[in-house]
C-alpha cells in the first residue's frame, strides 16, 4: 500500500514534490483547451497541435443538477456541476460544501477546484484515490 493516493482520473496529476493539478490539452492553432488527452482539436479540427497545460484552480459555475438518485452506495443528494475555469476550459465535477438547494446556488458564482479523498474508495490493494471537486470561493 502506497502512502500517496492514486489519481481518480488520468488528467489529475499528483507530482511527488508539489500540489495536485488538473492537466488539460491546449490547441496550438486556435488556443482552445480541453480535459483529457487528444490528438485532434474538438473546436477547429487541427491535428497534432495539442500540448499539455496546467489548468487553473478557479472558475465560475456554469450549470448544475441536483442528483437525487444514483448508484447504490453513492450518497444523495449531491450537486453535479459544470464549471468554466478562468482560462475558459469547461469541466464537469461535483460541487461540495454548499447545500443541495437552488436557493444556495447561484449561476456564475466563483468556485475553487479542490482536491480531496475520492469518497473513501480504495483499490484492491487498499490504495486510496484522490479526486477533484468544486466549492464556493471562500
Amino acid at each position: 500500500m502506497s502512502n500517496q493516493p492514486l489519481p481518480a482520473v488520468p488528467y489529475l496529476k499528483i507530482p511527488a514534490d508539489g500540489s495536485p493539478y488538473l492537466e488539460g490539452q491546449k490547441c496550438g492553432n486556435c488556443g482552445s483547451t480541453f480535459l483529457g488527452e487528444r490528438s485532434v482539436c474538438s473546436k477547429c479540427g487541427a491535428r497534432d497541435q495539442m500540448a499539455a497545460v496546467t489548468l487553473p484552480n478557479s472558475g465560475k459555475l456554469y450549470s448544475y443538477s441536483i442528483v437525487y438518485r444514483s448508484f447504490p452506495g453513492i450518497e444523495v443528494p449531491y450537486i453535479s456541476a459544470i464549471v468554466d475555469l478562468d482560462d475558459g476550459t469547461a469541466i464537469k465535477g461535483n460541487l461540495i460544501n454548499v447545500e443541495p438547494d437552488p436557493e444556495s446556488i447561484d449561476f456564475d458564482m466563483p468556485v475553487d477546484v479542490v482536491f480531496a479523498d475520492a469518497l473513501g474508495r480504495k483499490d484492491a490493494d487498499g490504495n486510496s484515490y484522490l479526486s477533484y471537486f468544486f466549492q464556493p470561493k471562500s
